[in-house]
């Protein structure tokens, strides 16, 4: 296992990246048809799907802001469990802060 020095310096890139993917959006983009260039963004909200017209322009920065959401969702887990190897190692978190 890392030593606790490791893991503190692994947590706090992890913490840093975290804080660089605030901008994000849930749901995945879609086209409406071949024969027609219009977009949609589809998520769940509150267990029922939502679908979101996207203006052509805006295309790109959603799929950015989608692909985040899937970063950011990898960055979590990966917090989750660095912070779990340090709580095992007896380091309070309460101590380094929170985002």
């Amino acid at each position: 296992m890392p030593s606790v020095t490791v893991l503190m310096r692994k947590r706090d890139r992890l913490v840093r990246q975290v804080k660089d993917n605030l901008d994000f959006l849930i749901g995945s983009v879609s086209t409406k048809g071949l024969k027609c260039e219009s977009y949609n963004l589809t998520t769940k909200v509150e267990g029922k799907t939502v679908t979101r017209h996207i203006p052509i322009g805006m295309v790109p920065a959603v799929r950015r802001m989608t692909e985040r959401h899937r970063k950011l969702k990898a960055l979590l887990k990966d917090l989750g469990d660095t912070n779990w190897l340090l709580a095992r190692e007896g380091v309070e978190l309460k101590d380094y802060g929170t985002l």
